[in-house]
């Protein structure tokens, strides 16, 4: 059994069948039930383990459907929901469906109690109280369906996931099944019950909705492969993705989008499950870009967890297999996804997908920005899958003459197109310092070019100089008057090229004007 603490000393949070033949029971203190039974094993109770186990095992469980939803506290949170509307025809029906699942959640080790119905909360009811652990309700209209109402009606009370206290008053009005309360007139519940007693009731025989809220949205497009012998290299993941973005393209070019975020899910045979989302630059069908990009997020894996030893290579798991088993040769998988049995599922999800008009490239001159956007977009979806996503960005134009302000830091992603400088634009450096560094410069006189500065501890000699370039303070933002900077591109002796700018205008602003480095030339 498991305890956890609680007003008045431990209490068992969970018990097993033996348990249960002693008429040992959940909330009972700990005490009371060691003098039924002396030979009790009590462990303390992990429920965040336990969240995080269940979490797992109901992402696994999307390889069924992609729409699900874990139990809340209020639903004891002990299990999932699986929203398998149209799902079951893949699998020749919610019998061979619910068999399926069952055979491998026992193959993990666990007791499922299935159940198949219209509502959440029927599905709830019959696979926490329903003589069978594995039942379907028949579908039909719920309020109408008296299969529906009789199959809940033979249930306790325990079955509507009502409150303790409002359990506890209707087993001392005398209600024990879920039947005597349909029966009985509505008003009085009503008027001495929470709205919960009412709507549970509702919910179950679905008169009222009752929305879940599942691990993940449910994907725009979605295919899945599910192989008769696993898979476990590189080479036969990335290939099988590019069947799977072949297969979506037709549904994409049918409603004229194309996929911006993609989501490929790895379901190995033991239920351990890998996920990689991949984000593209601008909307995309193209199956090869896709199993490109892959292929450099796998490789930027393995570049991050390097194997040194023999020992890292050969991890616990990674060479074992069934017995008559041999693996394809191909590309070893990175150190952090580790094929153990080998995956029997894969699945890709377009879990964003925006409108891709067709462009017109037949004649010369037509399409050229298409065309370098697209390969513009497909550099950046290179460099972020190589790098790292958040490693690659851009600079977007703002509103200010001021060289620190005119340029923004975006993400690579939020342009589908790259920007350049237009052509009447002041000359500026490729490198600009985050901050200007204040520089010791040597002039002809107050307001002539550089001949000479010191910098960063070395002194440099001014060969050639251009200038000045005169940027005023933008006073329309500033509180206070800022002064005016001259700017200078100036070449030292040794080739190379810098851009200093003197702050405050000589006898006007300042008496002793300041000179700083803002950037660097190649």
């Amino acid at each position: 059994m498991l305890v956890e603490e609680a007003t008045g000393g431990p209490r068992i949070s969970a018990t097993n069948e033996a348990a249960e033949a002693l008429r040992i029971h959940i909330g009972d203190g700990v005490s009371d039930a060691r003098a039924k039974a002396h030979f009790l094993q009590v462990e303390a109770a992990d429920p965040k383990s336990d969240a995080v186990a269940l979490e797992h095992l109901a992402l696994w469980a999307t390889r069924y459907t992609p729409a699900v939803a874990l139990f809340d506290e209020q639903n004891g949170a002990d299990g999932f929901f699986l929203d398998i509307s149209g799902a079951a025809s893949l699998f020749g029906g919610e019998e061979k469906l619910i068999a399926d699942l069952a055979h491998r959640l026992e193959r993990f080790g666990l007791s499922p109690r299935l159940a198949v119905a219209d509502t959440p909360g029927m599905a709830w009811a019959l696979s926490h109280f329903h003589r069978s652990p594995h039942s379907i309700l028949p579908s039909a209209d719920a309020l109408a369906c008296e299969d529906a109402v009789e199959a809940l009606a033979d249930l306790p009370i325990g079955a509507l996931r009502l409150a303790p206290a409002t359990k506890r008053t209707l087993r001392r009005l005398g209600f024990k099944r879920v039947g005597a309360l349909i029966e009985a007139p509505r008003a009085p519940f009503a008027s001495r019950f929470e709205a919960e007693l009412l709507r549970r009731l509702d919910q179950a025989l679905g008169r009222l909705p009752e929305p879940l809220v599942f691990l993940a949205p449910p994907p725009v497009y979605r295919k899945i492969i599910r192989l008769i012998e696993p898979i476990f290299s590189q080479d036969a993941i990335i290939a099988l993705t590019k069947r799977l973005m072949r297969s979506l393209i037709f549904a994409l070019r049918r409603d004229g989008v194309g996929a911006r975020q993609l989501r490929l899910t790895l379901f190995r045979v033991d239920g351990e499950v890998f996920s990689f989302d991949l984000g593209l630059a601008m909307p995309s069908r193209d199956v090869e870009h896709v199993g490109r990009l892959l292929a450099l997020k796998l490789e930027r894996l393995a570049s991050q967890q390097p194997r040194s030893t023999d020992a890292r290579r050969r991890r616990p798991g990674k060479d074992r297999g069934f017995s008559g088993m041999s693996r394809k040769p191909g590309k070893a998988l990175p150190e952090a996804i580790d094929a153990g049995f080998g995956f029997e599922a894969v699945s890709l999800d377009v879990t964003l997908a925006e409108r891709m008009d067709p462009t017109q490239s037949g004649f010369a001159g037509v399409g050229d920005d298409s065309e370098r956007a697209a390969r513009c977009a497909a550099l950046i979806d290179g460099l972020r899958q190589r790098l790292g996503p958040r490693s690659v960005r851009r600079l977007a134009p703002r509103e200010s003459h001021l060289p620190e302000k005119a340029e923004a830091c975006h993400d690579a992603s939020d342009a589908p197109s790259c920007w350049e400088r237009p052509t009447s634009a002041r000359l500026r450096p490729p490198l600009l310092l985050r901050r200007a560094e204040p520089a010791q410069v040597v002039a002809l006189m107050p307001e002539g070019a550089p001949r000479r500065f010191r910098w960063r501890g070395e002194t440099h000699g001014v060969a050639l100089a251009q200038g000045p370039e005169r940027i005023a303070a933008e006073w329309w933002r500033e509180r206070e008057p800022q002064p005016t900077r001259d700017y200078y591109l100036v070449e030292n002796e040794e080739g190379r090229r810098f851009w200093l700018y003197r702050e405050g205008l000589y006898g006007r602003e300042t008496a002793s004007p300041r000179w700083f480095v803002h950037g660097f030339f190649a």
